[in-house]
């Protein structure tokens, strides 16, 4: 099964008028199980484009269906948004409960779930998160550290067991250790339960470590989309669009240019000193 979307074009409205499209002619799969990066400039359209992804938007014309479902019928944007979790940036500002437990809870109680089992949801998706129930379950959301609290935001959605997550740049104001446990949280979820993972991020290590496709947006079009050491590779064409390219990339482009024969699709730290490596056997 997938997320297919197939021509989305979309526009907002302004006092009745109908503004330039926001999103045009999207056409593309997202395999389930994969881990999708997104990028592109401020406005290029990404965060419109996931709030199609479980009803929030619907398209001007065009379709978004997830697992053959539409997102257009009432019964069926249902069923999307028990398929589809959605992250927003800084979601911690969502919490509202007395307790993390209460907040974690809050989701899977909408469902209308047992209370055995909304328990055992609410105890493992805290678990998954890093948050001992032991400890964290009692106490009110207010009284966490901003990494803490977003994880206990990310649990409130995870309890709801999605199976495609979508992120709108999750780690966002968070310091290099929040990043890394959050990012490594993400790994964890799709490794163990197969969940698939969309992630708007401006970071292109983030991306370039962790996705397994990227999507390139510019101005609501589908610039590129591709794995990463081939979106990558197009340095001068990102940049033109307003983008960077990951570090490792930039070491590579550098040595290049000083007389190294160094693939420049090389994208993350692990690839180059596998490249060094196989050099240094060769040589």
């Amino acid at each position: 099964m997938s997320i297919v979307i197939n021509h989305l074009t979309f526009a907002y409205t302004q006092g009745g008028k109908r503004l330039e499209p926001t999103l045009k002619d999207l056409s593309f799969t997202i395999e389930e199980g994969s881990f999708l990066g997104i990028i592109g400039h401020t406005g290029s359209g990404k965060s419109t484009f996931v709030k199609h992804l479980n009803g929030l938007l619907t398209g001007e014309t065009g379709m978004v269906t997830v697992d053959g479902h539409d997102p257009t019928t009432k019964s069926e944007r249902k069923t999307i948004r028990s398929l589809v979790g959605m992250v927003f940036q800084y979601p911690e500002y969502q919490l509202f409960a007395e307790t993390v437990y209460d907040d974690v809870a809050f989701g899977p109680r909408n469902m209308k779930l047992d209370d055995d089992e909304i328990k055992s949801r609410v105890l493992h998706a805290m678990t998954l998160v890093g948050l001992d129930p032991e400890r964290f379950s009692s106490r009110s959301p207010f009284e966490l550290s901003g990494g803490e609290r977003r994880r206990a935001a990310i649990a409130g959605v995870l309890a709801m067991r999605p199976k495609y997550l979508v992120l709108d740049e999750p780690m966002a104001g968070l310091d290099p250790l929040g990043r890394r446990e959050i990012l490594s949280l993400l790994e964890t979820l799709r490794n163990e339960s197969g969940c698939t993972i969309i992630m708007i991020s401006h970071s292109m290590d983030d991306i370039a470590e962790h996705a397994t496709d990227v999507l390139v947006l510019d101005k609501g079009s589908v610039y590129l989309y591709d794995k990463p050491q081939a979106v990558f590779s197009h340095a001068e064409e990102l940049k033109q669009i307003g983008l960077s390219v990951p570090t490792v990339t930039q070491i590579c482009l550098e040595m290049n240019r000083r007389g190294a024969l160094i693939p420049t699709s090389i994208c993350t730290e692990e690839a180059l000193l596998n490249w060094f490596r196989e050099e240094k056997h060769d040589a």
